[in-house]
């Protein structure tokens, strides 16, 4: 069973995420000035965010701006995902899957009702699943591809079928694909919203604040605070300056080279994420489609140096972060070896090779300056090509005119990338597009992520990309804030159990 409780830091597009983790660092966790005092329960909360959303219409607007913020808060799905990663139930108590992974039986929790009062019912569930499922405009409707039929067997229990087992439909189910609306619901998602959370939207002041109220009618536990009030400040230095003017009791998204000014009056949390700081071979063009350069390009970055000069992340040498299934430490696929660089751009007839980096420009400078030196220390020129992010998309992403290229690939469990030779890597293994597939139809978890990750290993030894770091955020916390969530908050910030305390 899947009862509702109160569960402390619960929280489980590209572009939208890009801006903040490119200043994200992991440093170690400072401890509070002092303990707080009694939760405070008609307190606001100030949280600085870096990037706010152009509306609020989660169904049919990408991006982690949206997510962040509503998901949990305002919107919730059947099943939701914590801080590692891992489903649970939300709007329903409890989940049943078929031993041959085809049928899925949901079973609701009582007594939910929306924000304009009305009761929730699985005829909502079966309404907004039908119009993923049939609406290619809907967020989520490629997931829904293998759904046949979404019934609800009674007021409060609902089953989806499936066409074949999809190991990565329920995980589906946790973000935007998942959510709950109410069935002909007129209000207009990019400025209002009708969910189901404990909290509801008040005011949204754009360029500045979005506020939330807390829900009193809540069908679960009660939120932890009166309001949230999330403050939108791009610029890192402004954002320092908020929290150490008293303006924001919590900052995400810290500049590591700015995190110190914070350390005597803020608590800093390092937080994983699924964040991989991709550099891109264009493994259709030459001479990336030579294995033996992509092999020398991935020895030449001391990648210890790299993640230091970043002041962000952890080594990642393949495609699978450790919060996804499969994940393997694969740091014995490729190490930091100049010399054997040379020797493999001689044997493959590459010793003056000259390549371009296609860059989008708000990642700044520090990473194609250190590919630049380290690629110089084995004879390999590289030129710098920063561009704004719509012609990236449309140079590297939809045409593959690129040769390397440098991104922060931050959703969840997208190692299907590399079993998709269309997708701009230009990656195509046979082998792995089978593994793949055979780890979506395998019903059994643990076996699925076995088989991710023998994929997972050829991708890396077959060097179709380099993992340059796995991401992590700082986040500044003041010591009057309780149970705010540490990990992959970049994506998901789950509020409903974070408290401020009576007195500073």
């Amino acid at each position: 069973m899947f009862r509702r409780t109160r569960r402390l830091a619960l929280i489980s597009a590209l572009a939208a995420t890009a801006v903040i983790l490119s200043a994200c660092s992991g440093t170690p966790d400072q401890a509070p000035s002092s303990a707080p005092s009694s939760p405070d329960p008609d307190a606001t909360l100030h949280v600085g965010l870096v990037l706010e959303p152009t509306n609020l219409d989660i169904r049919h607007t990408s991006g982690a701006a949206l997510e962040q913020i509503l998901i949990d808060n305002i919107y919730e799905g059947l099943v939701s995902r914590t801080q590692d990663n891992e489903i649970e139930g939300r709007l329903a108590s409890d989940y049943k899957v078929s031993d041959d992974g085809l049928t899925y039986t949901f079973t609701l929790n009582d007594g939910i009702v929306f924000h304009d009062g009305t009761e929730l019912t699985s005829a909502d569930v079966v309404s907004s699943y039908e119009t993923v499922r049939t609406d290619a405009t809907v967020q989520g409707n490629a997931e829904f591809a293998a759904v046949t039929s979404i019934t609800a067997t009674d007021a409060s229990t609902v089953e989806i079928v499936l066409s074949e087992p999809n190991q990565n439909f329920l995980f589906s189910l946790t973000g935007p694909a998942g959510l709950v609306f109410k069935a002909d619901d007129a209000t207009d998602l990019k400025t209002a919203e009708n969910g189901t959370g404990p909290f509801t939207l008040t005011r949204w002041n754009k360029g500045s604040t979005i506020t939330f109220a807390r829900n009193d009618a809540y069908w679960g536990e009660a939120a932890g605070v009166a309001q949230v009030e999330f403050q939108y400040i791009p610029d890192f230095t402004a954002g320092v300056n908020a929290a150490l003017a008293g303006d924001v009791d919590v900052l995400t998204a810290v500049d590591p080279n700015l995190a110190s000014q914070l350390e005597d009056d803020f608590t800093l949390t390092k937080g994983r994420t699924t964040d991989k700081a991709t550099l891109a071979f264009n493994n259709e063009r030459a001479p990336l489609d030579d294995v033996r350069v992509r092999e020398a390009l991935r020895l030449a970055i001391d990648h210890d140096a790299l993640i230091e000069a970043v002041g962000a992340g952890t080594t990642l040498y393949g495609p699978i972060p450790e919060l996804d299934p499969g994940y393997e430490d694969l740091s014995d696929v490729i190490s930091y070896d100049p010399e054997k660089a040379k020797e493999l751009l001689a044997e493959a007839g590459q010793e003056d090779l000259e390549l371009t980096l296609t860059i989008p420009s708000f990642y700044g400078t520090t990473v194609p300056k250190v590919l630049i030196s380290d690629f110089k220390k084995v004879g390999v020129a590289l030129d710098v090509n920063s561009v704004e992010f719509p012609t990236w998309l449309e140079d590297v992403y939809t045409n593959h005119d690129y040769d390397l290229s440098f991104v922060l690939h931050v959703e969840p469990r997208d190692f299907g990338n590399f079993a998709n030779p269309d997708y701009y890597f230009g990656y195509d293994n046979a082998k792995v597009q089978d593994l793949y597939a055979k780890a979506l139809e395998e019903v059994d978890p643990d076996k699925s992520a076995e088989l991710l990750a023998q994929a997972a290993r050829i991708v890396s030894e077959d060097h179709a990309a380099d993992w340059l770091y796995n991401g992590e955020t700082i986040t500044a916390v003041s010591p009057i804030v309780s149970g705010f969530p540490e990990d992959s908050i970049n994506s998901r910030i789950n509020l409903a159990d974070v408290t401020v305390s009576a007195e500073k």
